[in-house]
């Protein structure tokens, strides 16, 4: 087998050997918290208003002391600059959350589309940006939270990317182009994942092995993650599990239209379509 440093072996001996060195972030929930909930995967952008809205009525609409967006919120996020920007998109956005950061506690890990959100995004939101992974200790266990991009190691060319990507210094080098060539560079990146979706390219799953490496790390029984947009829950042994949020978009036909809200409180863990919870939000009279 060959174990020089560009084969794939090689590069995902690589990947897992850096997820164990991983820092693990750690969230206490306060005790008043009664319920949390998770989304991800939602690739907001102006060409989808149906999703824009689906989220912001969700906002409006949740029950819960916590909402937690697992990385991917947005299609592309281009730089925190953006927010300056008069009427800009990302402007709007930074808007609606801090409208509802003042009945929520709103938490961010970035994801593969949006890894340049920054502090003054946060500031303007009212969200807290965590580290992935963080572990989360509320209702008497520990939840360990992650877009879920780091741990699908057999993805070689994406691996490779993702170190890149994080790297203050490509950053730094991107973020120094003018904001409109950034919103070009964008488009044209969004353009060729549409065109792989429709080749049916498929990305490599969560590794198994590495997911359960994390979990006995942070001590925790539950990894809950996004990006692959395969809503799952899969048993990784007797006493650790793995749940997977699903992607939005509800500009689909009815009939193929997805979102869904992951939410933990008394009764549990459960899975609402978001349709049932904007129609009966839990904890409130029917």
């Amino acid at each position: 087998m060959d174990s020089s440093p560009s084969s794939p072996s090689a590069s995902a001996a690589a990947v897992r050997a850096a997820l164990a060195q991983t820092a693990i972030g750690h969230l206490v929930a306060p005790s008043s918290w009664c319920s949390v909930e998770f989304i991800s995967d939602l690739h907001l952008q102006p060409q989808l208003p149906a999703t824009n809205s689906s989220w912001q009525q969700y906002l409006q609409a949740s029950t819960a002391d916590a909402i937690f967006m697992l990385g991917d919120l947005f299609e592309a996020w281009v730089g925190d600059d953006a927010l300056n920007e008069p009427g800009s998109f990302e402007a709007r956005c930074a808007s609606i959350l801090h409208d509802a950061s003042a009945k929520h506690s709103l938490f961010f890990i970035h994801g593969n589309r949006d890894f340049l959100v920054d502090s003054h995004f946060s500031q303007r939101s009212g969200m807290q940006l965590l580290a992935d992974p963080t572990c989360l200790d509320f209702a008497g266990q520990r939840w360990l939270l992650s877009h879920g991009d780091a741990l699908c190691v057999e993805d070689a060319d994406y691996q490779r990317f993702r170190t890149l990507a994080r790297s203050p210094a490509w950053q730094q080098q991107l973020l120094a182009q003018p904001l409109a060539q950034r919103r070009l560079l964008a488009g044209s990146m969004r353009s060729e994942s549409e065109a792989r979706k429709m080749r049916e390219v498929i990305t490599a799953d969560v590794d198994h092995a590495a997911a359960l490496e994390w979990l006995q790390r942070a001590n925790a029984s539950t990894l809950i993650h996004g990006h692959t947009h395969r809503p799952a829950i899969h048993a990784l042994d007797a006493a650790h599990q793995r749940v997977v949020l699903t992607d939005w978009d509800t500009d689909l036909e009815p009939a193929q239209a997805r979102a869904e809200v992951l939410r933990i409180d008394a009764s549990g863990l459960q899975r609402l379509p978001l349709a049932d919870y904007l129609a009966h939000p839990p904890g409130r009279p029917n």
